[in-house]
């Protein structure tokens, strides 16, 4: 691999953003993740190779290391937004076609729940493994989900929730989804779902955690 793309997988996977991010210690003063996305393009590396080869390995590794409890929220918050400052470099080149996503991804907070760390940690993650991220928000309504859907007809959807009080309004939104799009996947994931709870509202999956969800999002388009 080229030394320009290696540095940016070591800066993802430790979440150095750019040259004046003072985390993580032990990188304080180098350039981050935003400086050597510009680099590698620069000296000619294609955004695809830089996709492939640097940005989604290390957020899978990123994720691998969160399921594994080798490292917590704060730092994978911190793997995406370092990201995040690369991914700025490549949104040209999606506009342009040059780079191809591997799908669509609805995601948001069902109505009732204000919840959005899981949510955005979810979309960030998933926009790290090369997908296309149309995130609603939070206390998103069921019509919202389903005219979003329409103008992507191809699209996933992926609700969240984190209250027991709330994850009963994700049947309603996929009784919704279905009705019109049959074929339509829906993953849900949030602190109190379950697979149980998951298959008795008629869903597709279940995201335990952010990389249980790209497992399952790279299952159904395989």
């Amino acid at each position: 691999m080229d030394t320009t793309l290696e540095k940016l997988f070591e800066c993802v996977e430790f979440g150095k953003i750019n040259l004046a991010a003072n985390f993580p210690p032990q990188m304080k003063g180098m350039p981050g993740a935003d400086e050597y996305t510009k680099e590698a393009l620069d000296k000619g590396i294609s955004p695809n190779d830089i996709m492939n080869e640097a940005l989604i390995p290390a957020m899978n590794k990123v994720g691998q290391k969160f399921t594994e409890n080798k490292i917590f929220v704060p730092q994978m918050l911190l793997s995406a937004k370092a990201m995040n400052a690369s991914m700025e470099h490549l949104k040209p080149f999606f506009k342009s076609g040059e780079v191809k996503r591997k799908g669509t991804f609805i995601l948001g907070t069902v109505f009732g729940d204000l919840h959005d760390i899981g949510k955005n940690l979810v979309g960030m993650m998933v926009e790290g493994a090369g997908w296309e991220v149309i995130d609603l928000g939070i206390d998103v309504k069921t019509e919202k989900f389903v005219e979003t859907l329409q103008q992507h007809p191809n699209a996933i959807v992926g609700l969240s929730a984190l209250l027991t009080t709330t994850m009963v309004n994700m049947e309603p939104i996929i009784k919704a989804i279905k009705g019109i799009s049959p074929e339509t996947k829906v993953i849900v994931g949030g602190a109190p779902l379950s697979q149980e709870f998951a298959t008795s509202i008629g869903a597709d999956g279940y995201g335990k955690d952010p990389q249980g969800s790209i497992n399952w999002l790279e299952s159904v388009v395989a």
